[in-house]
């Protein structure tokens, strides 16, 4: 089985590990604020705070051994390179860093990334299915104008069902769906989470913390979404 370790959890970085635990790949999670951590342990194999930066905290995770680096610093472009020269140094197999502009690509490709990506240009979920065959999707573009967009429930949504958010009317978003982790006991007596979907949901439908909706609108509908 492939491993993988993603560097920086922001939206590109956690949707993208969050694609391949699903499809039950190795995935060693990190970013240096912990925050981010806490919100995808429990998806992941493991997910830790450290700074990416720290060529001994790398060391000591056993970062050579994995098949496949994502680098998705999204806030200090000097940090970005930083990481993926360390990784390059360890002898990890293939580095995959999002770039911010053609500058920051460019010396990219002097450190040695072997593979240069452009978040507005290629989607999460256009990475996932590169490296894991089933589509997953986080951001599909429909046409120039609309889109579907799968993002965690933003927490100003938590705890309020889809009535009284009136997205529509605030928004002009419809939810297709709401991805929920629901507890369950397996055979041998052990708790574990498993996944449920409320296809078209209605107005008493409630968001809950942890569930993932799938939203269909145009693209600076959905991205007024992501801002909250």
């Amino acid at each position: 089985m492939k491993q993988f370790v993603v560097i920086g959890l922001g939206r590109f970085g956690s949707s993208i590990a969050r694609a391949l635990a699903e499809k039950n790949f190795e995935v060693l999670a990190m970013d240096r604020n912990e925050e981010r951590v806490k919100e995808i342990e429990g998806t992941v194999s493991q997910a830790v705070v450290v700074d990416a930066t720290d060529e001994k905290a790398l060391k000591e995770l056993g970062i050579k051994e994995f098949d496949t680096a994502i680098v998705s610093i999204g806030e200090n472009i000097e940090d970005s390179i930083m990481v993926t020269l360390l990784l390059k140094e360890f002898g990890v197999k293939q580095v995959i860093v999002k770039a911010h502009n053609e500058l920051h690509a460019k010396i990219l490709e002097k450190v040695g990334a072997d593979r240069i990506i452009f978040p507005e240009k290629e989607m999460g979920e256009k990475l996932a299915e590169s490296l894991a065959s089933p589509k997953i999707f986080d951001y599909i573009e429909l046409s120039t104008e609309y889109g579907i967009l799968e993002i965690i429930a933003p927490k100003k949504f938590c705890d309020k069902t889809l009535s009284e958010l009136k997205l529509r009317e605030k928004f002009g978003i419809s939810v297709m769906a709401i991805k929920r982790k629901m507890p369950y006991t397996k055979p041998d007596g052990s708790p574990d989470f498993k996944e449920e979907i409320i296809i078209g949901p209605g107005g008493s439908d409630e968001v809950l913390q942890g569930d993932i909706l799938v939203l269909l609108g145009k693209y600076k509908d959905l991205n007024r979404i992501e801002k909250l």
